[in-house]
């Protein structure tokens, strides 16, 4: 059985890399770093990777490559889109090139499968996507495979201006924005081009920051503008976080064609 998820922008998640580290001040109340913090005790899925402390969650700085964990997409016949590493960071500084080939290699043999892989790494992205070998021994710039999106998350201007444009240098067929948690304004004017999908969304969870409904209107802005599908996963109404709300009186799910 595929693992569900509550994402509302795919259909499963499949990590294959357990644990990670704080990069960027999206990572405050990263979701992944508090509920690896509940299962981490001997025995848990996530032992040893992150641990409560008195400042609440945190990694513990242990990385691990999940073998059993590898072939799932191999055995989920039902076609659907997978977040990769969900709960990880696939281009962290110590994953090494050899994980990151491997989980490409079973990607690219499940073409029924979308692949949405997702990264705060931009530059290790970049330098190590052009070394990803495809499965006739070609390199990935080659002929990258339609079904294997690449993504960067962008919280806030600072993070757009660094990361968007070494995606937009990167090869891949799809690429994409997360622009999540929205923690600040963020303007994609002139950063859109090469980008076929932009998601938004609020942070959620213990000590979430606001985000301002104008800063969401803003980046679907520069979305309908560019012509670029825009899909808002969640915002705070009311002081409750939404899944798919409305803004502006429709609700905004959109995908790339």
């Amino acid at each position: 059985m595929a693992a569900k998820t509550g994402i509302q922008w795919t259909d499963s998640t499949w990590t294959i890399v357990r644990g990670c580290t704080r990069i960027s001040p999206g990572c405050e109340n990263c979701y992944a770093e508090r509920m690896s913090s509940r299962f981490s005790l001997p025995g848990y899925p996530f032992e040893g990777v992150a641990r409560m402390t008195r400042s609440g969650p945190r990694w513990t700085g242990k990385l691990r490559f999940v073998e059993e964990r590898l072939l799932d997409p191999i055995k989920w016949k039902r076609p659907r889109r997978i977040f990769v590493n969900s709960m990880s960071d696939l281009f962290h500084s110590r994953v090494p090139l050899d994980w990151i080939q491997r989980v490409f290699e079973i990607m690219l043999r499940a073409p029924r499968h979308i692949f949405q892989v997702l990264t705060k790494r931009h530059e290790r992205m970049g330098d190590l996507l052009p070394q990803v070998r495809l499965l006739d021994g070609r390199r990935w710039p080659d002929e990258p495979a339609k079904h294997i999106w690449i993504g960067v998350s962008v919280e806030d201007q600072v993070r757009a201006d660094e990361r968007i444009p070494v995606l937009a240098r990167s090869p891949a067929a799809v690429r994409f924005l997360s622009v999540e948690p929205l923690i600040g304004p963020v303007r994609l004017c002139g950063l859109l081009d090469g980008i076929s999908w932009v998601i938004a969304g609020c942070e959620s969870g213990p000590g979430a920051r606001d985000m301002d409904p104008d800063w969401a209107r803003q980046v679907r802005d520069d979305c309908v503008s560019a012509r670029v599908p825009f899909f808002l996963k969640q915002m705070t109404l009311n002081g409750k976080v939404v899944g798919l709300p409305e803004l502006d009186g429709k609700r905004w799910a959109e995908y790339p064609a």
